[in-house]
């Protein structure tokens, strides 16, 4: 009865929604051409920043947390996985990061802090980049720290390329069929012996891949793919990288998501106001069936690092992962850098 229940709600979700109508239904060109892309990142991301700071945490980190035990708060759990991510990635100062779909900033000021990186940051959505660039300002971080309205496709290096690349919840968008496309410009945007740090969600390779409208693709992330893992390293490997290591997060993901789902529900009302009743219901419905995708298996996240070789079966990488993990959990031991 129960199920029966919310089925009856989902079936009640208006087919005339504004949103749907105007935008989803009606992207136009080619699926995952350069201006389609932008059309659905716009529909989902520039809904309004105001709504995103309800439930995100304070950094406004829009992607799976860290959370090494059962207290720790989102924003903490968030701050540990910028710093696992800078860990991973082996940052030193003066280097060059390129962060493929950087949200409203968080990594770039968490990097060039603690790090004392130089980065770049691109995004489809114009309102992201607005506040990101108005938090790298506040920061005092405009010396440091650039984000640029820019498709993956459309990036120029600096001269001998970038040290490291980061992307963190933007490979969702890519699709299946742009994979190879995806993986060849990351590599010729590294230096040679340079990092690549790709984030994102997996589909169980158990399950058929259907290329049909969804709940998901429909009201939420038009044209958004999720893709076995084994298809993504295929590709990674066939663009020239080698796969160093793969780790799954699947259950922080889960706690990421109880997290968010808490905090909209917190600020139902504000969330109604800001957006408008149907917009509440669809995020509130469709974080609920994504932590339900992770606690059951059907999704993965995953952390894949990768290196861009020196020359075949040569590169800078040390032995072992000892040094990410040498660091406080907190990101407290995470280097005092002077800028």
């Amino acid at each position: 009865m129960e199920q029966m229940r919310f089925g009856a709600r989902l079936l009640s979700l208006p087919r005339t929604h504004e949103h749907v109508t105007a935008e989803t239904q009606h992207l136009r060109g080619r699926q995952h051409s350069r201006d389609r892309d932008k059309q659905a990142i716009k529909y989902h991301y520039d809904r309004s920043n105001a709504f995103y700071q309800l439930f995100l945490d304070q950094r406004m980190v829009y992607s799976c947390a860290y959370f090494p035990d059962g207290d720790t708060t989102l924003d903490q759990a968030q701050v540990q996985k910028l710093d696992y991510l800078c860990r991973k990635l082996r940052l030193q100062p003066g280097e060059q990061l390129l962060d493929i779909g950087c949200g409203w900033g968080g990594l770039l000021i968490y990097a060039a802090q603690h790090y004392g990186v130089y980065g770049r940051g691109i995004t489809l959505s114009e309102e992201q980049a607005k506040l990101a660039r108005e938090r790298i300002d506040a920061a005092g971080l405009a010396d440091r720290c650039s984000v640029e309205v820019r498709d993956y496709r459309e990036v120029q290096p600096p001269q001998g390329g970038f040290d490291k690349l980061v992307s963190v919840g933007m490979f969702e968008h890519v699709g299946g069929e742009m994979l190879d496309t995806y993986f060849r410009r990351a590599y010729s945007l590294l230096k040679p012996g340079g990092v690549f740090l790709n984030h994102g969600i997996a589909q169980d390779a158990r399950q058929p891949f259907v290329k049909k409208n969804t709940f998901v693709t429909t009201y939420v992330f038009p044209d958004g793919e999720l893709l076995p893992l084994n298809t993504t390293l295929h590709a990674a490997e066939m663009s020239g990288f080698e796969v160093r290591d793969v780790e799954s997060l699947r259950e922080h993901y889960s706690m990421t998501l109880r997290h968010w789902i808490n905090n909209l529900e917190a600020h139902a009302d504000e969330a109604r106001q800001e957006t408008d009743e149907t917009t509440y219901r669809v995020w509130r419905l469709y974080m609920a069936g994504a932590q339900n995708a992770f606690d059951t298996g059907l999704n993965n996240l995953y952390q894949t690092l990768m290196v861009k070789p020196l020359s075949p079966g040569k590169n800078t990488l040390p032995l072992s992962r000892a040094d990410w993990y040498t660091r406080s959990e907190s990101g407290e031991g995470a280097p005092n850098v002077t800028l």
